[in-house]
C-alpha cells in the first residue's frame, strides 16, 4: 500500500464503484430502515449545514444497512418555487425580457431546461461527501408520480371540505408578486421612524394621537382602537375622528388588544395592511379598506393626490401634507423589526387577496364532518403526546406541540408559473370545479359549469407538495399500474425510522408532514425526529458570507489556495466596504488557504462535534486534527501489514495473550459504547468512544505490546515463542478489520481502501461472525456485518493485568521524559512495597518490560535495603524506583518531585472541600468515591515525600 494517506484519490475512486454496484438499494433481508432525504432545493448547492446533517444521515444509514437492515436512503430534489423562478427570471433580464414574454408555457419549458443543465449541482456534491443515497430512486417534486400524489392530496381535501379558496391578509412580496410564507420573510431590525399624528374630533374637538411606522397606510384606516378601561378615552369611546388627508369618518372603538402604556395608548386600525389589525377589524366588524395594489402603489381607494405613487414616495406625501395641516405632532428615531422577502429583499407588505387555505381551525364543518381541527391537527398532536413520534431531544416537542396549538389556516397558494399549477376551473358564473383534471373536475360537478372554463393559474406552496415527500416519493397513490406495484413493494418503509433535520422547520415541513401522512396513511410520517445543531464558525458567530466566515465543505475536501478563496468569497459582494473587510478577514484567519482535510476527516469532525446543542462551532483546527487521525489509522495499518507477512493463528484459536485478550475485550466495550451512542444520537460521544480505541488502546499500546510477541524475527522472542506470534498476528489483523467496520460509517472512504488493503494481505482475517465477501456483494466493506460487542470475548483478569502493565510503562516512559533520558538508553527497575500481586506481575512481565521500558535489570529491594537515589513512581501499593546515578540531574527530580507533591496537595484540598460540602443528600456512592481519591492522593504524596527526603540527604 502507499505510504502516505492521499484523500483525494481514495475517494475518486470508491464513490463510482459503490453507485456502479448498486449498494445503495435496500437489498437486506431484514426489518425496514429508511431515512428520507430532507430535498435540498434545485436551485442549491451544498454548505456547511448540509454537509452536517447528510454526515449525521449518511452514518446512520451505513450502520443500519451494515446491521442486516432493509436500508433505504430515499433522495431527491425540491423544485423550490420561488428561488428557481426568480432565477430563471434574472437569466432573461439580462436579455431584456420578463416571463410575460415568453408566456407561461415557454417559461416553463425554458424552466424545465434550466433544471435539466445545472440541477444536479447539489446531487454530485453529496457524492463528494460519500452519501451513500439510493440514487436509482432519486425523486424531484414536480416529477410524474409526486405530481400525481399532490393533484391527489388538493382533490381529496377539496372534497372532504377542507381546502377552500378565500379573500384573506397574507405576506406578499411586490417585487415578485405572489404571496410567501413566513419561512421566506427575514425580520430585519432597521433604524426608522415613530410619526405621532392627530385624529381630530368630528365634532371639532382635539381628538387622539396615533403613532405609527408606516403612515401610508392611514388612507386605509377604518377605526382608531383603546383599551375599554383606559380612563383618559372613556368619553370618546363610541364617537367618530377625522381622518387626516381623506375626507372619511372612522369610530373610536375600545379592544383590549390595545396596549394601553405604549405610546398614546391609541392605535390606528388598518385591516387590510396589518394582522393584527384584521383580528380586531373582524371582532368589531370592520370592512377592510385596500389602499395598495399589489407592486406597492396607492390604489383609487385612497384620495386622487396619492394614487399611482409608490409605497415609500407616498409616505414622503402624507408626512409633508400632515406637517403642512397641523396634524404631525412629534417625529422621533425608531428601532423596528422590518419583514424582509429573502427571494428579492423586498419589504413585505400584508396583503388581502384571494387565496386558497388548507383548514386548520374548525372542529366541525357546516354538514357536520370534521373540521381541520379534529381531521388534521388533533392527530398530529396525539402522535406525539402518545409517543408515535419522538424528538430527540425531546425538548423539541414543545415547540412542535405550541406551534400546532396556536396555529391558523394554511395559504396554500402562490402567484408563480414555475410550481404545480392549482387543479381547478372556473366558469364564467364564478363557480370553482376541482379535480385531477378538468374531466374529473366536471364528472364531479353538482351542476353543469356556465360557459368555458379556465384553469386557476396559481401554483401550490412548496411546502405543500414537500409535506408528502415521506409517501410521495414511494409510489402512493399508485395512479399507475407501475406506481401501484411500487407503493405495494415500498410502503413498509412509512413510517421512516428518523427523520433529520433543523429546528427552524419544524412548523413549516415536520409538522405539514405528520399532518399529511396521517391523513392520507393513516401512519406517522416518521418514529423520530433528531434535531441537528445548526453550524456556527469558531468563534460561535452565524456563518454569513457577508462577515466572510462560510466555509464550503468541498473547499476543506480538496483544499484551496489562499488568492482562490479570497476571489470566491468576495466575488458575489457588490458593497467595496464589504468587499474589503471580508477579504482582510479571509487573509488573517485562512493565510495559507485551506489544506485539503479530505471527506473522512470533515465527516468525522462533524461526528465529533454533534452533540444536543443548539448550535456548534466549527474549528479548522478539529478537522485538521482528525486529519492526523486518518494519518494514524493509515500508518497502523501499514504497520500491521508488514509484520502480519508471518505465520497467522487459525481462526478458532484462542489469543495467545494477555495482551490480546485485552485489546479484545477493549474492543467489545468500545463496540458497546458505540451501539448505545448510535441508539441515542450521541454522534459526538460515538466518536470518541472510536477515537480513543483506535488511537490509544489499539495504535498507542497494543501495537506496542504487541512486539514483544513478533519480535522472533529479530532474535529470541521474550513472549511465548512461535504461536504466540501466530495468534498476535491474527489479532492484529481480526482488531484492524473490525475497527475498519467500525469506522465505516463515519469514515467511508479510508476505510473502504483500508479494509481492501487488509483483505488483500490475509483474506481469512475476518472478524467476528463475518466471513469474505464475494463477487456479488461488490466487494465493499459498506455492505459486511457491523461488529457487535458479542462477536469478542472479553477477559477482565487479563484486563487487569495489561492495565498494571501499561501503568508501569507509561510511569517509566513519564520518567524517562521529565528526565530527559534517552528512550533507547537502557535503565535498571527497582521495586519496592507492593503486595504478593505486584510481584506475581513483575515476574510474569519481565520480558515485556525489559523490551518495552528497556530495562537492563530488574528486581525487587528487600525489606531491609535502602533506596537509592531514584526517580520513582508509585503504582497501586508498589513503588517503581529508576535509579539516578549516572543518568540524570539529582536537582531536576527534586525539583519534579517537589511539583508533584505540590499538585497533590492541591487535589487533596479540592477533595477535603467536597467532602465537606456534602450534605446529608449526596449519595453514598459519590462520597466514597471522593474518600478514596483523598486516600489515594494521600498516600501518593507521603510515598513521594519520602523519596524527595532521600534525594536531599
Amino acid at each position: 500500500m502507499d505510504n502516505s494517506f492521499e484523500p483525494g484519490q481514495i475517494e475518486s475512486k470508491w464513490y463510482p464503484r459503490w453507485e456502479a454496484n448498486g449498494l445503495f438499494a435496500p437489498s437486506a433481508s431484514g426489518e425496514p430502515y429508511c431515512i428520507q432525504l430532507p430535498p435540498p432545493n434545485v436551485t442549491g448547492t451544498l454548505h456547511m449545514g448540509h454537509a452536517f446533517q447528510q454526515t449525521i444521515m449518511d452514518a446512520l444509514v451505513r450502520y443500519h444497512r451494515m446491521r442486516g437492515y432493509r436500508t433505504l436512503w430515499q433522495g431527491g430534489t425540491d423544485h423550490a418555487g420561488i428561488a428557481t423562478q426568480k432565477i430563471v427570471e434574472n437569466q432573461l433580464a439580462a436579455e431584456g425580457k420578463t416571463r410575460h414574454d415568453l408566456g407561461r408555457e415557454a417559461f416553463v419549458e425554458r424552466v424545465w431546461a434550466w433544471k435539466e443543465q445545472s440541477g444536479s449541482t447539489i446531487t454530485n456534491q453529496m457524492r463528494r461527501l460519500g452519501a451513500s443515497v439510493d440514487w436509482s430512486r432519486e425523486r424531484f417534486t414536480m416529477d410524474e408520480g409526486l405530481s400525481a400524489a399532490v393533484r391527489r392530496v388538493f382533490v381529496q381535501w377539496y372534497r372532504d371540505g377542507l381546502l377552500y379558496r378565500g379573500r384573506r391578509l397574507v405576506n406578499w412580496d411586490p417585487v415578485l408578486m405572489t404571496a410567501v410564507s413566513d419561512l421566506e420573510v427575514n425580520n430585519e431590525e432597521k433604524d426608522g421612524s415613530l410619526w405621532s399624528i392627530r385624529y381630530p374630533a368630528s365634532d371639532g374637538g382635539e381628538g387622539l394621537v396615533v403613532a405609527t411606522t408606516r403612515p401610508e397606510t392611514m388612507l386605509g384606516d377604518v377605526a382608531v382602537a383603546v383599551h375599554p378601561e383606559d380612563e383618559r378615552y372613556q368619553a370618546l369611546i363610541g364617537k367618530t375622528l377625522q381622518l387626516p388627508l381623506t375626507g372619511r369618518e372612522i369610530p373610536v372603538i375600545s379592544d383590549e388588544y390595545v396596549d394601553r402604556e405604549f405610546g398614546t395608548g391609541c392605535v390606528k386600525i388598518t385591516p387590510a395592511h396589518d394582522f393584527n389589525d384584521w383580528q380586531i377589524g373582524a371582532r368589531h366588524g370592520l370592512a377592510p379598506i385596500v389602499v395598495l395594489t399589489l407592486d406597492a402603489k396607492i390604489n383609487d381607494n385612497a384620495p386622487e393626490k396619492y394614487r399611482g405613487l409608490d409605497r415609500f414616495a407616498a409616505r414622503k406625501a402624507v408626512l409633508a401634507d400632515l406637517e403642512a395641516a397641523g396634524l404631525l405632532v412629534e417625529t422621533k428615531k425608531h428601532k423596528l423589526q422590518v419583514p424582509v422577502s429573502q427571494r428579492s429583499d423586498a419589504v413585505i407588505e400584508p396583503m388581502l387577496t384571494d387565496q386558497w387555505f388548507l383548514d386548520l381551525t374548525r372542529e366541525t364543518l357546516p354538514d357536520g364532518r370534521p373540521g381541520g381541527r379534529k381531521a388534521i391537527i388533533e392527530p398530529a398532536l396525539a402522535a406525539v403526546r402518545d409517543g408515535e413520534i419522538r424528538f430527540v431531544p425531546d425538548n423539541w416537542a414543545t415547540t412542535y406541540n405550541q406551534w400546532l396549538e396556536n396555529i391558523q389556516d394554511w395559504c396554500v397558494s402562490r402567484q408563480l408559473w414555475w410550481g404545480h399549477q392549482i387543479p381547478a376551473w372556473y366558469d364564467e358564473a364564478g363557480n370553482i370545479f376541482v379535480g385531477e383534471d378538468e374531466a374529473d373536475a366536471l364528472a364531479h360537478a353538482s351542476t353543469p359549469p356556465v360557459g368555458a372554463l379556465r384553469r386557476d393559474e396559481d401554483v401550490l406552496d412548496t411546502w405543500f407538495s414537500s409535506a408528502l415527500w415521506p409517501f410521495s416519493t414511494l409510489g402512493w397513490p399508485g395512479e399507475t399500474p407501475a406506481r401501484a406495484a411500487e407503493w405495494e413493494q415500498f410502503k413498509a418503509f412509512v413510517p421512516s425510522n428518523v427523520l433529520v433535520t433543523g429546528f427552524d422547520i419544524i412548523f413549516f415541513w415536520v409538522a405539514r408532514m405528520v399532518m399529511a401522512t396521517q391523513y392520507f396513511t393513516g401512519k406517522v410520517p416518521f418514529r423520530e425526529v433528531y434535531i441537528n445543531a445548526i453550524v456556527r464558525d469558531a468563534e460561535g458567530q452565524k456563518m454569513s458570507k457577508s462577515k466572510g466566515n462560510t466555509i464550503d465543505p468541498l473547499d476543506l475536501i480538496d483544499g484551496i489556495d489562499l488568492e482562490s478563496l479570497v476571489k470566491k468569497s468576495t466575488a458575489s459582494l457588490l458593497i467595496p466596504q464589504v468587499r474589503e473587510k471580508v477579504e482582510k478577514r479571509i487573509r488573517k484567519d485562512y493565510p495559507a488557504g485551506i489544506p485539503a482535510v479530505g471527506a473522512d476527516a470533515l465527516r468525522f469532525t462533524f461526528a465529533a462535534l454533534a452533540s444536543y446543542a443548539r448550535t456548534i462551532n466549527f474549528d479548522l483546527k478539529r478537522a485538521d486534527g482528525y486529519r492526523n487521525f486518518c494519518n494514524k489509522l493509515w500508518n497502523a495499518t501499514r504497520f500491521v501489514l508488514m509484520n502480519a507477512q508471518g505465520d497467522v493463528a487459525p481462526a478458532d484459536t484462542a489469543p495467545a495473550t494477555e495482551a490480546e485478550r485485552w485489546i479484545l475485550t477493549r474492543l467489545s466495550r468500545t463496540l458497546a459504547e458505540v451501539e448505545a451512542h448510535f441508539a441515542t444520537y450521541r454522534f459526538d460521544l460515538l466518536a470518541q468512544a472510536l477515537y480513543e480505541f483506535v488511537w490509544n488502546d489499539y495504535c498507542d499500546w497494543f501495537l506496542e505490546l504487541a512486539k514483544p510477541a513478533l519480535a522472533k524475527a529479530e532474535g529470541p522472542a521474550p513472549e511465548g515463542g512461535d504461536a504466540a506470534a501466530a495468534s498476535t498476528r491474527r489479532t492484529l489483523l481480526v482488531v484492524l478489520e473490525a475497527v475498519l467496520r467500525a469506522l465505516h460509517p463515519i469514515m467511508p472512504f479510508i476505510t473502504e481502501e483500508l479494509w481492501h488493503e487488509t483483505l488483500r494481505s490475509s483474506p481469512d482475517a475476518q472478524g467476528g461472525a463475518a466471513s469474505t465477501p464475494d463477487a456479488a456483494t461488490g466487494q465493499s466493506i459498506s455492505v459486511r456485518p457491523y461488529p457487535r460487542a458479542a462477536d469478542f470475548a472479553t477477559d477482565d483478569a487479563a484486563t487487569a493485568e495489561i492495565e498494571w502493565l501499561k501503568a508501569v510503562l507509561t510511569q517509566v516512559r513519564r520518567i524517562r521524559s521529565e528526565m530527559g533520558i534517552a528512550p533507547r538508553k537502557e535503565i535498571p527497575l527497582l521495586y519496592a512495597g507492593g503486595n504478593a500481586t505486584d510481584r506475581a506481575r513483575t515476574t510474569k512481565f519481565d520480558a515485556q518490560l525489559g523490551f518495552l521500558a528497556r530495562a537492563e535489570s530488574q528486581r525487587w529491594l528487600d525489606a531491609g535495603d535502602a533506596e537509592p537515589a531514584a526517580a520513582a513512581a508509585i503504582i497501586g501499593e508498589m513503588k517503581l524506583l529508576i535509579p539516578l546515578a549516572g543518568l540524570i540531574d539529582l536537582g531536576a527530580e527534586r525539583a519534579r518531585l517537589e511539583k508533584e507533591i505540590a499538585r497533590l496537595d492541591g487535589e487533596i484540598a479540592k477533595s477535603g472541600t467536597k467532602l465537606g460540602n456534602f450534605g446529608e443528600k449526596t449519595p453514598a456512592a459519590v462520597v466514597e468515591q471522593e474518600k478514596q481519591r483523598l486516600a489515594d492522593f494521600t498516600s501518593t504524596a507521603a510515598a513521594l515525600r519520602e523519596q524527595l527526603a532521600r534525594l536531599q540527604g
